[in-house]
């Protein structure tokens, strides 16, 4: 049975998204992935969708949700993949550790439409190499801390 990664950040409608999607696509039956965010923004930024698309993963049906609906969930780990979420990040009794791996926010990203086009794109690949990899490497006998 796929082992369960909950992916947070503040807005969930970018990073954890994305996130979310590479690891469903890349990493499935070993993993299934899920996104929440602290003040979720109600939707998945729309270059967001459009950087997971150009590598085959649609994302376009996600949707931006609250931590609160994973309440009493149990998850291997939980991510964190900004310093807001970290610090956010409720204590779950039950739930595998929470650790932090930072990306940078691209939704914050300025310039032209093409630079913050490009500004997804890098999350989005520097999310594939590390977070997969993570993952990937994670012991099956890994225990809460």
């Amino acid at each position: 049975m796929a082992r369960q990664v909950l992916f947070l950040c503040t807005g969930n409608s970018a990073r954890s998204q994305m996130a979310e999607g590479l690891v469903n696509h890349f990493l499935a039956g070993r993993w299934q992935a899920f996104s929440a965010g602290t003040q979720p923004t109600g939707a998945v930024h729309p270059l967001a969708v459009q950087v997971m698309a150009e590598i085959g993963i649609d994302i376009a049906a996600q949707r931006s949700k609250p931590l609160a609906e994973y309440e009493g969930q149990t998850f291997a780990v939980v991510l964190t993949l900004c310093a807001g979420a970290a610090e956010n990040c409720p204590f779950w009794p039950g739930h595998g550790p929470t650790r932090h791996v930072g990306f940078p926010d691209p939704a914050q990203a300025t310039g032209t439409p093409e630079e913050r086009l490009q500004a997804f794109r890098q999350v989005r690949d520097a999310m594939r190499a590390q977070v997969l990899q993570f993952l990937a490497n994670w012991p099956d006998h890994q225990q809460g801390d």
